[in-house]
């Protein structure tokens, strides 16, 4: 054996262990932040479902059809994001449309290995979205 050649696998070593942290990591991270996506868009969704229950009663009495009542259903929306620790924005998309009312949520995924790299949170978005339908069988896409 060459005297050159002392100590080369170490070498070798070191740096294909540090590239499976680092893909390791990657992996475990990028999983993670995929299950918190999922998290979010579940409590967007229900956020949105719970306010979407919310009617204008007076509206509906008056003959005026059926819509949110947009103050009950921003208050029910965000005491149900409050109550699993997420802050969101409640909106209706459309000005003047009281029929579809939805839900952003935004949070971050605190990071498992990628910390080692400066990396110490990931953004996670979610987004759910209540439409009022009545009297027909199936809903309307758009």
């Amino acid at each position: 054996m060459n005297c050159r050649d002392r100590g080369s696998i170490s070498v070798m070593v070191a740096v294909t262990a540090v590239s499976l942290v680092a893909v390791v990591g990657l992996v475990l991270d990028c999983g993670g932040r995929l299950r918190a996506v999922e998290r979010a868009d579940a409590l967007a969704q229900e956020a949105a479902r719970a306010g979407g229950q919310q009617l204008d009663i007076d509206a509906l009495r008056a003959g005026q059809g059926y819509r949110f009542d947009r103050a009950a259903a921003e208050r029910t929306a965000t005491a149900y994001l409050r109550s699993h620790g997420v802050k969101g924005a409640i909106g209706f998309p459309r000005q003047g449309d009281l029929k579809t009312f939805s839900v952003t949520v935004e949070t971050d995924y605190p990071t498992a290995l990628l910390g080692l790299v400066g990396i110490t949170t990931l953004p996670v978005q979610g987004h759910g979205k209540a439409t009022l339908v009545h009297g027909i069988t199936e809903g309307t896409t758009g």
